[in-house]
């Protein structure tokens, strides 16, 4: 992926789409897979950085959803499992099977919650991760070394699965890329252009490196933005009312000591009436998420204290040695895109169904649903927008289509696992340069020819994009982060040829985003 390539088959003008995709989230990378792996002409069109939002802000879960199976959505859940199983076999760099405990404290709740997961289990049909299973109070304990003794009566263990949202994001964008898609970061849509009877027949759209503006044409548009879908909707259409309901879950990362071992801890029903999940990750502890109501999309939306301290209050319920405060090594937020119900009022009770509408302009707009369906959410748009634009019918591909990257061979790889088959490219940049296999930090995994790969290969322009998305070392731990910021801007300054001004620029840019990652900002 070589960014200015992308930019001038996008500023042409002289290629007439057949879909343009705004928004370069998970959604939006789907659809651009789905609609190109079907032979269409595909340019999708990302504001910031691919995954700047909530796709790279997830749980980190690839799953059914336990949760919506007590509200009795099962069609939802069987979806999801299902998608799973697709996501494990197109994408085994990225995602894997993981065991979850649930602790608990009665025996009425080890019944409740064992006949629960049986059912989690028969709806994932051939799609099984594994079987659910009663614990005894010794293997709860064996399994989760941390979990609280008292009252303890005994667990149940149940198989999902686990990923690394943003990285599956860069290679769904890659994946988009080899079929023939033009894949943008940095531009934004600023307004659609219509033709004599209203119909949009494309977009206007600005670079953010030159500050020049493009037009666009396509026989379909597709907005798939997510969080941000409503104020799309409202440029084809002024009038048009919100379609979501907005809630911000938060995370919090800690050392790995306070979830030793590879099994992750689900507490199945919290004050506010969600679960939670304490989740092995990169080597630290993910703990998240809370459900809170806000008003509007923000690119960096930020945690309130109460949430912090909802999590860390839960945490003590389920953990010997909870975490403090003072432990916590970065805070991230995410936005649910969280399709309104009229008579609903606690976001926590919303569907995460997807729901497609075209307006009268014909814009087609895709929102709701998770990360776990954007398969489905992709290929569900995508047929929408071929009756629309009154394109060839073509069938669906990606349900057994190999994500770039992908690879049996997890586990030989170290910590370059992550990278899939393109792990051996970034050990072969180490063996031509042997300074590139230098750690950047003691506290994270990465290293300096992960950063040169990010250059050269997946559009990263920025600090940002290293440190946030290409690497996880901001969401891993916000204070190394910020340490090995002038590091980063320096080798990328040289990749890119910039001068000091841009280094300092960088690195000012970054340290204002990270600090609101850390704790000390609350």
């Amino acid at each position: 992926m070589q960014r200015l390539e992308m930019l001038e088959r996008a500023a042409s003008g002289a290629q007439f789409w057949d879909f343009i995709i705004i928004g370069g989230g998970s959604t939006g990378a789907g659809c651009a897979v789905d609609a190109a792996s079907r032979g269409f002409s595909v340019l999708l069109l990302e504001q910031n950085d691919f995954g700047k939002g909530t796709s790279s802000r997830s749980t980190k879960l690839v799953h059914g959803g336990v949760r919506y199976l007590a509200q009795g959505n099962v069609s939802l859940v069987r979806e999801g499992l299902k998608e799973r199983g697709f996501l494990l076999g197109n994408a085994p760099h990225l995602v894997e099977k993981a065991e979850f405990v649930v602790p608990v404290y009665s025996f009425w709740n080890k019944f409740f919650y064992g006949a629960g997961l049986k059912i989690y289990d028969y709806l994932s049909g051939g799609y099984s991760f594994g079987k659910s299973k009663i614990l005894s109070k010794t293997e709860t304990v064996q399994s989760l070394p941390n979990v609280k003794r008292q009252n303890l009566r005994g667990g149940v263990s149940y198989f999902d699965g686990r990923f690394d949202d943003a990285r599956l994001l860069i290679n769904l964008v890659q994946t988009a890329a080899e079929r023939g898609a033009a894949v943008l970061n940095y531009a934004r849509v600023f307004d659609f252009i219509k033709d004599e009877r209203g119909k949009i027949s494309g977009v206007n759209f600005q670079d953010a490196e030159t500050g020049e503006v493009y037009q666009a044409r396509a026989k379909a548009v597709i907005n798939a933005t997510g969080a941000f879908c409503d104020a799309v909707r409202q440029m084809s259409d002024r009038k048009a009312e919100k379609l979501l309901a907005l809630s911000q879950g938060i995370h919090l990362v800690f050392d790995k000591h306070f979830l030793p071992g590879e099994k992750a801890l689900m507490i199945p029903k919290t004050s506010d009436g969600r679960v939670l999940f304490a989740i092995p990750w990169h080597n630290k502890t993910l703990i998240g998420t809370t459900d809170t109501p806000v008003e509007n999309a923000e690119p960096e939306p930020q945690a309130l204290a109460a949430e912090i301290e909802f999590i860390l209050t839960t945490a003590r319920d389920y953990l010997q040695k909870p975490p403090q405060k003072e432990d916590i090594k970065s805070v991230f937020v995410g936005l649910r895109p969280l399709v309104k119900a009229s008579n609903e009022k606690n976001t926590a009770s919303l569907s995460r169904d997807h729901t497609i509408e075209i307006d009268e302009s014909n814009l087609l707009t895709i929102t709701g649903g998770k990360w776990t369906t954007y398969r489905k959410m992709a290929e569900d748009a995508v047929n929408q927008a071929i009756i629309l634009a009154n394109l060839p019918r073509k069938a669906c591909q990606t349900k057994h289509l190999k994500i770039h990257g992908a690879t049996e061979a997890r586990k030989t790889r170290g910590d370059m696992a992550i990278y899939g088959a393109d792990a051996e490219s970034i050990r072969k940049l180490i063996s031509e340069n042997p300074l590139l296999d230098e750690k950047l930090h003691a506290d994270l995994p990465y290293k300096a020819a992960e950063i040169v790969w990010a250059i050269r290969n997946e559009m990263a322009l920025t600090v940002e994009d290293v440190l946030a998305r290409r690497t996880r070392a901001l969401f891993l731990d916000a204070d190394a982060a910020i340490e090995i910021a002038p590091q980063i801007a320096r080798i990328m300054a040289q990749e890119l040829g910039k001068d000091s001004d841009w280094i300092a620029e960088q690195v000012r840019e970054f340290n204002a985003t990270a600090r609101k990652y850390t704790i000390e900002n609350y």
